[in-house]
């Protein structure tokens, strides 16, 4: 297009010129990260309903299943209430707040890195310089997150039509709903806020909030069997504060309210209209809140310090949010054996992720598991906050003067690797304040993780170093360990696959016993990696 077509353009064309190229453009760059969370979320939905009929085959088993859950807070406050005993409802029980949750991460993700992390890396500026329109990386981004939430309503609404189709388009429309409503979230704080890291925090801590929110209110309603089963209202204010509140009240494969899609609709067009007039009204690289120039109080005394000073809020929100989930899985222990009761087929997979043992044991084993898997999550961005700082150009100043490539690697690294220790005490400390019973002994299975975690991390740092053009597949990793850990033991995938994971490796504790050898190869493992791309980072060029 020439220059002169593109000036006699209608303004509200002008604005999203180039909008079309920018898309595909990200759906580039975003092809392995957005196929990779999608298939992870979508496996995770499509196969619970054969996991749960093999647990409950039979009408009456799902209906004292719903009988015991509605009376069990704690239970209500981690996956939501239950509204019917089909295998579609319990389904979207089950999985459907962690799906809207997932699908909530992945368009925040989206949405800024095309961004807010385009204008911070210069490449934005670039891009505008040419016949681009001044709202289309916004919308590029929007569209991007849009193309993955899509594809996600498909893959779902497509494999539980067996469930009954009406309940598996509610069900589908309502998870893309939430990553939606997040995705246009992550707009409007995109424009206000001048750093990515920022953005995805405080993105993220909405999103923190909106589960609390829908867990209190969860947890405070009477889950009474009647009720659960009723048409009328029953959730608590503060399930309907919550868009993961909307996403349980929809109500799939039980009577769907479909108004309640409605306010998903709403809650994106509003936002989205509010991300376009903020973005229309500032310049280029700015915001609307300035950031401090410097720190605050006290001094920066190395490469180390400096580290923790762009790192310790992410720090933070990862440590509170294992504390409190450590407290509520802990508090859910002695619970979980009348929830199991007599079946079998639950009991088999609680085995298969937690080992032989006493049925409290293995649950705690069980979730101490999924803890470190979470914790991989962490390990992964603190590592990839290395790759952050040089793609930004911000390392080159810091390396300029008198620190090493080492020095400077190793502070974020001692956050990355530490951070993780970090995490499962804290959750060893919740598991034990809420279960009241054998501190040591669930301290010492939660720290028995943190070599798998390292593992994870080592990967990072090794595709970090030595492939930095590749070091976003390290998230790869990550999704595809979750979802062997999440889903492989419900399906009962053979060893072979769940030992590709080094949580498999790993001795279950509380209840089994300890194994020294897989933990000590694991940590000689990581090291290994970490070397190895510490290594590279020596010796390639610094990403311009």
């Amino acid at each position: 297009m020439s220059a002169a077509a593109f000036a006699v353009r209608p303004a509200s064309s002008r604005q999203l010129a180039g909008t079309g190229t920018l898309l595909r453009f990200a759906l580039r760059r975003d092809r392995v990260m957005i196929p990779v969370w999608v298939a992870v979320n979508a496996l995770m939905v499509l196969s619970m309903p054969n996991t749960l009929k093999g647990l409950y085959g039979t009408p009456a088993e799902r209906a004292d299943l719903v009988g015991q859950t509605a009376g069990n807070s704690s239970l209500r406050a981690m996956v939501g209430p239950v509204f019917g005993d089909s295998l579609g409802a319990l389904t979207a029980w089950r999985v459907g707040v962690y799906a809207g949750a997932l699908a909530a991460v992945v368009g925040l993700l989206v949405v800024v890195r095309h961004t807010r992390d385009e204008e911070e890396s210069g490449r934005q500026e670039m891009v505008a310089s040419g016949m681009v329109g001044r709202r289309a990386s916004l919308t590029a981004a929007l569209l991007a997150a849009a193309v993955a939430n899509g594809v996600l309503a498909l893959l779902v609404t497509a494999g539980l039509a067996g469930q009954g189709a009406a309940g598996a388009l509610a069900f589908g429309l309502g998870i893309a709903g939430v990553g939606m409503v997040f995705a246009t979230m992550a707009a409007i704080v995109a424009q206000l806020t001048e750093s990515a890291r920022l953005t995805r925090g405080l993105t993220a801590a909405v999103l923190g909030a909106a589960f609390v929110l829908r867990a209190a209110g969860d947890s405070a309603t009477d889950g009474g069997t009647s009720q659960a089963f009723g048409t009328g209202g029953g959730s608590s204010p503060l399930t309907w504060a919550s868009p993961l509140g909307w996403l349980t009240n929809l109500r799939a494969f039980a009577g769907e309210r479909w108004w309640v899609l409605g306010l998903f609709a709403g809650a994106v067009l509003a936002q989205g209209a509010v991300a376009y007039a903020l973005a229309g009204r500032r310049d280029l690289g700015m915001s609307f809140l300035s950031s401090r120039p410097g720190p605050a109080a006290g001094r920066l005394g190395g490469a180390g310090a400096l580290a923790w000073r762009l790192q310790r809020g992410g720090v933070l929100g990862w440590s509170i949010g294992f504390l409190l989930a450590g407290l509520v899985y802990g508090g859910m222990a002695e619970g979980a054996a009348d929830l199991v009761g007599d079946n079998d087929s639950a009991r088999e997979i609680l085995q298969r992720m937690g080992g032989q043992s006493g049925l409290t044991d293995v649950f705690l084993a069980a979730m101490t598991g999924m803890l470190g898997l979470v914790a991989a999550l962490f390990v992964v961005a603190s590592v990839l906050r290395l790759h952050g700082e040089e793609t930004s150009g911000r390392a080159e100043p810091v390396l300029a003067g008198a620190v090493g490539r080492l020095r400077w690697a190793a502070g974020h690294l001692a956050v990355a690797f530490g951070g993780v220790v970090l995490l499962m005490l804290l959750a060893g400390a919740g598991l034990a304040l809420g279960h009241g019973e054998q501190a040591g002994a669930i301290l010492g299975a939660c720290l028995v993780q943190v070599p798998a975690v390292w593992v994870i991390g080592g990967v990072a740092v090794l595709l970090y170093g030595l492939v930095p053009r590749a070091a976003m597949a390290a998230w790869g990793v990550a999704g595809a360990v979750l979802l062997i850990g999440w889903v492989g033991p419900a399906l009962d995938v053979p060893r072979t696959v769940l030992n590709l994971s080094p949580f498999g490796h790993l001795p279950k504790l509380p209840g089994g016993g300890m194994e020294w050898p897989p933990v000590l190869i694991l940590t000689a493992l990581a090291a290994g990696l970490v070397g190895a791309g510490v290594a590279g980072l020596r010796r390639r060029d610094l990403t311009s």
